[in-house]
């Protein structure tokens, strides 16, 4: 920490992550000072946490007192830290100097596991009720939530105390037998000839030895009867809604086991979804509304990953345009909107996903989230979005609308042709069709790879002529191909995503200047819709062939004309305006 980073942070405000404590008015005594750090180990975030001694609520640096005599000794202020938390936590104290007066900032690590102080008391960083970070208290079903976002707890694996082997409904059994059975391989067949209590144990539904001694959480999700998840789990939920603008048309809420559940929504799902047919060739392709695959796969990730712990039903919400499906409960721990589709699985509840798996709803290899927006994008739809998630709930929002059937066209002759196109390429081609070009930066982004990665990918569609390079180096970006527009019905975009030719940029360059006495790199970029580096070097050659004069540097740059060009400008407008006066008829009297 250097004090230009400690300023930094101070200018930034209180966060979820950094909180100040200031002591112009009492010290700040040890018991409060353990609880603030507590506070700040037992936060969501798995980013290091700030604890800056010195400054006020408002920012005002006033100084941290002494804690050792007539100075703070950050040896000691750590060993006390660690003796009186539990676990014990290893921060890292730091005294520095801001504006002449002393500031303790102490970095508190995130807990893997909950943590307290000595005495008991645990405290966790939340939103208050003012909209503001504070330290609010940390209940036992909460740790257990935390826990389970970290990968450190299956809720689902928990015991129910009250829970007897006559709450498990015997048809909810046969109904898995018949999932497996019809899942055409995707399920485990292995389980088909076992009794009931054998299919339990085998999916970990109940602890056993030789009888059944104890019903699980999952027990109850898979197998259980409505009025035993009622009275036993009464956080779960699942409602079906059909949304015309603010008039509700459908609004359903079932308690069901999730089998039986998933069973219902696909049907209502399947009842809903229309779809139209194209003609590729001697195929007749389908185009639904939405994807099957995708919304079952939306579904089973919102039963699957959804916070059990918490009140609340998971949506599945149909509107006009758009289909949302929203679970309580954030991400888990390293899953973020930027690595979606590029980490690990982490399903909140590791039992639960797997008997979802063996049954044959989901995919085996965990990657459900590919398998949406694949789906999506191949069916001529925007790209599903994630972005409407928080840390208390995720939202999938799968769009609707008309289909783009010429995109369409174009992914299917591609696999005819034996050139099949994957999700990354499927990214790439569906955001420049709607953007119109896109840098390698922001193809890296858009399949969150590294560059090397996306330009690869890019030059893969290259070499299947469906996209083209323009620029060099840096100054580098891509668009779709002349036989790509003229494949998706838009042949015309092609010559004005591709723009002018270097002599015709020049000359609206000379021109705009003449017109408007100066043009700078921006305006030049806007002008020939090109990247700023490549404006620059259309400006470098007018002026290295003396069509332009650089005035200024670095912001405060501008082109303009020669002055002798600029004279002879002026004189010819002068002699243009002089013989349209000459030229003007008299008026008759």
């Amino acid at each position: 920490m250097t004090p230009k980073d400690l300023r930094r942070l101070i200018d930034a405000g209180e966060t979820l992550a950094v909180e100040f404590k200031g002591e112009e008015r009492e010290a700040l005594s040890d018991g409060e000072l353990i609880e603030a750090i507590v506070c700040l180990a037992n936060r969501a975030d798995d980013s290091p946490g700030w604890l800056l001694l010195g400054v006020e609520d408002d920012g005002r640096v006033t100084g941290a007192r002494p804690r050792h005599r007539n100075r703070t000794d950050p040896s000691r202020l750590q060993a006390l830290i660690s003796n009186r938390t539990r676990p014990s936590l290893a921060v890292r104290v730091e005294v520095l100097a801001l504006d002449g007066k002393e500031v303790v900032a102490i970095e508190v690590p995130p807990a893997r596991w909950p943590v307290g102080t000595a005495d008991g008391k645990y405290l966790r960083r939340a939103v208050g009720g003012d909209g503001r970070p504070a330290c609010v208290p940390f209940h036992f079903h909460e740790m257990q939530r935390y826990q389970a976002d970290r990968g450190l707890l299956d809720y689902s694996a928990l015991v129910v105390p009250d829970a007897r082997w006559d709450d498990l409904d015997p048809l909810e059994f046969e109904r898995f037998r018949r999932l497996v059975h019809e899942s055409q391989g995707r399920g485990d067949s292995s389980l088909l000839g076992l009794s009931d209590v054998e299919l339990a144990k085998a999916l970990g539904a109940v602890e056993a030895n030789h009888g059944v001694s104890a019903i699980r959480v999952l027990g109850l999700l898979l197998f259980g009867r409505e009025e035993a998840l009622r009275r036993l789990l009464p956080t779960h939920e699942v409602a079906f809604q059909v949304l015309s603008g603010q008039q509700v048309e459908v609004n359903d809420f079932y308690r069901w086991p999730l089998l039986r559940i998933v069973e219902e929504l696909l049907g209502r799902f399947r009842a809903r979804n229309r779809e139209e047919e194209i003609l590729v060739g001697l195929f007749r392709i389908g185009v639904p509304d939405y994807s099957l695959a995708a919304f079952r796969e939306g579904l089973a990730n919102a039963l699957i990953h959804r916070d059990y712990t918490r009140l609340g039903a998971v949506h599945v919400q149909w509107h006009q345009d758009r289909i949302e499906i929203s679970n309580p409960g954030g991400f888990p721990e390293g899953v973020r909107l930027d690595n979606l589709l590029v980490t690990p699985p982490r399903p909140r509840n590791p039992l639960l996903a797997d008997a979802f798996k063996r049954a044959g709803i989901v995919e085996r290899t965990a990657r459900g989230i590919d398998t949406i927006f694949y789906e999506q994008l191949r069916n001529g739809r925007p790209a599903p979005s994630y972005e409407r998630s928080n840390e208390a709930a995720v939202v999938l929002v799968l769009p609707g609308g008309k289909a783009n059937l010429a995109f369409v066209r174009l992914v299917v002759e591609e696999s005819q042709a034996e050139r099949p196109l994957g999700l990354d390429e499927l990214l790439l081609l569906n955001h420049l069709w709607s953007e119109r070009h896109l840098t390698t930066d922001q193809a890296s982004v858009l399949i969150q790879k590294p560059q090397s990665e996306a330009r690869a990918c890019l030059q893969r569609l290259v070499e299947a002529g469906l996209v083209e390079p323009r620029g060099e180096r840096k100054g580098r970006s891509w668009h779709l191909s002349a036989a790509t527009y003229r494949r998706l019905g838009a042949p015309a975009a092609y010559v004005r995503q591709r723009g002018f030719e270097p002599i015709q940029q020049e000359q609206m360059v000379l021109q705009y200047v003449a017109k408007h006495g100066r043009i700078t790199r921006r305006e030049a970029a806007e002008l020939c819709q090109v990247s700023p580096l490549q404006a620059r070097a259309l400006l470098s050659r007018l002026t290295a062939r003396g069509k332009l004069v650089l005035r200024g540097s670095r912001r405060g740059a501008f082109y303009e004309l020669p002055p002798i060009t600029m004279d002879k400008s002026i004189s010819d407008m002068d002699t243009s305006i002089s013989s349209s006066k000459r030229s003007k008829p008299k008026r008759s009297s």
